[in-house]
């Protein structure tokens, strides 16, 4: 459990009883919105703040009590890649291996073996400030595993990344699993989750509320989903009352205000009825067509909102939310302004 204490704000619950546990060698994702509770998990995990009540390990090994143990047995990359701009790859590199009193040697070679292999041989000599985000990325995940640590923390990784550059990561994660590394991965892309992850952990509000297998998350949905786009998005509630007679959910409306779906027992079956009943209504649609369920149809039904929203409160850290400090910065943008406008200087 951890528990936040904002000035002038009520306590929050950044952890509340979250219990698991994760296989040698597999990877495990932690899926949850914004504010969920992911990076305080992370940040328990690796020894960088201390829960306020319970106890997590690593290997038998108590992160509060034996924190000395574990740094050395684990590998963290971060929200945003920790590495220095002014220096070259090799660079960083070179330095992270110091840091693990690793000797001159030890680190060159491995340094070397590791650009080889997250192919940066061309980019190894370059400032990392002329890096792309993947580029980026893949130094920062390069330095995270150059002790070739037993476990391999990933804080939303691809977060930010170009899709060939996040397809990219997925197999240097991928290539990591099977040398034996277990990964523990958050995330807020449900497509990385059910592309990556062994063993499947839902987090929302700082409790832990399903886990399972992709697969198993999924059979709770059970059956199919029948989607239709709409050519006039004037006939969606017509459209939604036509889909929920022969739903067995509620019906669930994409922003856009043309796009609907609702799961149904008998795929074939209702969706040829479906359309039968909004054709004799004169309803027009662009596509209509039946799907399986996806990991973005389970979080929705545990929580109640997809997981690419955001929650009310971003997820907190030092007491301060992400949230309050955009607030903060947006009203002194603001004064800014106004200052300006007045003339002053």
């Amino acid at each position: 459990m951890k528990i936040y204490t904002p000035k002038g704000s009520a306590p929050v619950h950044a952890l509340d009883g979250v219990d698991l546990s994760v296989r040698q060698g597999t990877v495990r994702a932690l899926l949850g919105p914004n504010g969920a509770g992911k990076t305080t998990m992370v940040k328990v995990l690796t020894t960088l703040i201390k829960p306020d009540a319970g106890q997590a390990t690593i290997d038998g090994i108590d992160v509060v009590r034996d924190a000395h143990r574990i740094r050395p047995i684990i590998g963290v990359s971060g929200q945003y890649a920790a590495v220095d701009e002014n220096l070259t790859g090799l660079e960083n590199l070179d330095m992270v291996g110091r840091l693990y009193h690793l000797g001159p040697k030890a680190t060159r070679r491995r340094a070397a073996e590791l650009i080889e292999s997250f192919e940066l041989t061309e980019a190894q000599n370059r400032p990392v400030k002329g890096f792309s985000g993947g580029m980026r990325r893949r130094i920062d995940l390069a330095g995270a595993i150059f002790s070739r640590p037993r476990v391999l923390f990933l804080d939303e990784p691809t977060t930010g990344l170009d899709p060939r550059s996040r397809l990219g990561m997925w197999d240097v994660i991928t290539g990591l699993v099977g040398e034996g590394t277990t990964v523990f991965l958050t995330t807020q892309y449900l497509e990385e989750a059910d592309r990556l992850a062994d063993d499947i952990s839902v987090i929302d509000g700082g409790k832990l509320i399903a886990e399972g297998t992709a697969d198993e998350l999924k059979a709770r949905i059970g059956g199919q989903q029948i989607e239709l786009t709409l050519v006039d998005a004037d006939d969606r509630d017509v459209a939604a009352q036509v889909l929920q007679h022969h739903g067995a959910s509620d019906v669930r409306e994409d922003s856009d205000g043309r796009s609907l779906s609702v799961a149904v027992r008998e795929g074939p079956l209702a969706l040829e009825l479906v359309l039968r009943e909004l054709n004799s209504v004169g309803i027009r649609l662009h596509d209509a067509g039946m799907r399986r369920p996806t990991l973005d149809d389970v979080f929705l039904k545990l929580t109640g909102h997809m997981a690419s929203e955001e929650a009310d409160g971003d997820e907190v850290d030092g007491g301060k939310s992400k949230k309050s400090r955009q607030d903060k910065a947006q009203k002194e943008k603001t004064q800014k302004e106004k200052t300006q406008k007045a003339g002053v200087p």
